[in-house]
């Protein structure tokens, strides 16, 4: 049963919620610039060097399920105080390492505490906050995602430029501090813990070793051959767990994943889209830090500006664009449009990539990008909790985000790998026109794939409900007002 947070403590638990989102956010983007100097420091080829980015993926995605039943069971403040305590350990842990292993270990860890927080964050939202608190906590939340995602660009560039990328860890320790010290006072106590029905640990791990296994496979593939032991040996296993997760799932009486919920059609198409966008976008980050760094010859400080056009406009898509789309046009039409508005601008971007090329040339496709990705951010969640009871919105939720953070931990080897198909060795030893062809074809294959996205949303029901999520424009520039303001319909907004 949710109970409302006072009014004098509502502000601070707002904060702690919503600055905990943004943790997660800026820890998904904070590496990429720093990726070159990584690489260098500690030996990653071109083709491991994805996995800074992937174990964190990994992790996430495939603890996610486990993560949101650890909340019903156990608590979400603790979990909350949990997750936050992984991060601070972690980096550290990844900050001091002087080996790729140790570097990865940490990375891995840091998503464990992410696949604990994420869920924690959303429950205490729902529980803290009624009518129209809730709407605008939950705007907050979103807000303070796409907000991280800027600052994480453009954090992970100055800290790699003025200091070294091993800051980029280092700076989670006081951010993750800043939410786990006034925590126990500022958020009410969970009750006593349910541990009577278990967590389906054995489904957990079938889900997290089968997603690793499958991307291992990927990641493998360019390097030792696509028909070498590892690599089927790898992709083979993957698929054998998973359908192994499935089987387990159906027999057991509280599962991680009901299956039931599979037939919930706006669940199953926001799932099938938020794979296909993520695949798409975490390729397409890829490529543009590879371009504007190897290419263009960018700092990780002038890297990081360069992704602020685009995260900011993501900003203003989901913040102002998406809302009124969606109570004009509905779900259906706001995620497909999105979709390939999103697949159009990253097309326009890859197009403007050239050896000789410039900022200036990235700009307009960046726009286009970023107004598809706040267009899909915003309706992708709400078509994930439309027609599921209210008791099941944490495992709708978590579903939905599993299949976004196993679509971008494949699709980034998946198109990786097509990026450095036409060149070998490391990014300085070959010719910058070999890179930029293998980035256009990446990119493209990743902009087609956002526009078959768009034509699979159309999958969803035409009337789907969007009302229950409806978002003001002006709650996003107002979240501070948490007092004497009327009730509204809850909502679900994701940065």
């Amino acid at each position: 049963m949710t109970t409302s947070t006072p009014a004098k403590k509502a502000g601070l638990v707002l904060f702690l919620l919503a600055f905990s989102q943004f943790i997660i956010s800026v820890d998904l983007n904070i590496v990429y610039v720093a990726l070159p100097d990584i690489g260098t420091a500690l030996g990653f080829s071109a083709q491991s060097l994805q996995w800074v980015v992937s174990a964190y993926a990994v992790a996430f995605g495939g603890l996610l399920l486990f993560g949101g039943r650890a909340v019903d069971r156990i608590g979400a403040r603790r979990l909350f105080m949990t997750g936050l305590a992984f991060y601070g350990v972690s980096s550290l842990v990844g900050g001091l390492a002087t080996t790729q292993a140790v570097l990865i270990g940490a990375r891995l860890f840091q998503g464990v505490g992410g696949a604990l927080l994420f869920p924690a964050v959303l429950a205490l939202i729902a529980t803290s906050f009624e009518g129209a608190q809730r709407n605008k906590a939950f705007a907050a939340w979103g807000a303070a995602g796409s907000l991280g995602l800027a600052a994480g660009a453009l954090l992970g560039g100055v800290l790699t430029d003025l200091a070294s990328w091993r800051w980029i860890f280092f700076v989670n320790i006081p951010l993750a501090l800043i939410a786990l010290l006034p925590a126990p006072s500022a958020i009410r106590p969970d009750g006593p813990a349910n541990l009577s029905k278990g967590f389906d640990i054995p489904a957990a791990l079938l889900s997290t070793v089968g997603v690793s296994a499958i991307v291992t496979g990927l990641v493998t593939g360019p390097d030792e051959g696509w028909a070498a032991p590892l690599t089927l040996g790898s992709l083979a296993l993957g698929v054998v767990l998973l359908l192994a997760f499935f089987v387990t799932e159906a027999k057991t009486a509280n599962p991680l994943m009901p299956l039931r919920l599979l037939k919930n059609r706006p669940l199953v198409v926001a799932m099938a889209v938020l794979f296909v966008f993520q695949t798409a976008l975490a390729g397409a980050y890829y490529s543009f830090t590879t371009y504007v760094q190897p290419v263009l010859g960018y700092t990780a400080i002038q890297a990081g500006l360069a992704f602020l056009p685009l995260t900011l406009v993501s900003i203003i898509g989901s913040g102002k664009l998406a809302p009124k789309f969606m109570e004009r046009y509905g779900m259906r039409a706001t995620l497909s449009t999105g979709m390939v508005v999103n697949g159009i601008g990253i097309a326009a971007t890859i197009l403007g990539m050239s050896v000789g090329g410039s900022f200036y040339a990235l700009l307009p496709g960046s726009v286009i990008w970023g107004i598809g990705g706040g267009l899909v951010f915003v309706s992708v969640f709400a078509s994930a909790s439309s027609g599921v009871g209210a008791e099941e919105q944490g495992v709708a939720s978590a579903m939905a985000s599993t299949a976004q953070q196993v679509g971008g931990a494949v699709g980034l080897a998946f198109l990786v790998a097509i990026a450095n198909s036409t060149f070998s060795g490391t990014y300085a030893e070959a010719a910058k026109a070999d890179i930029v062809s293998g980035l256009h074809l990446a990119g493209y294959v990743g902009a087609g794939l956002l526009v078959l996205g768009g034509i699979l949303a159309l999958a969803m029901k035409k009337n789907a409900p969007s009302a229950e999520v409806k978002v003001e424009a002006s709650d996003i520039s107002d979240i501070g007002d948490l007092s004497g303001i009327s009730e509204k319909s809850p909502q679900h907004v994701s940065g």
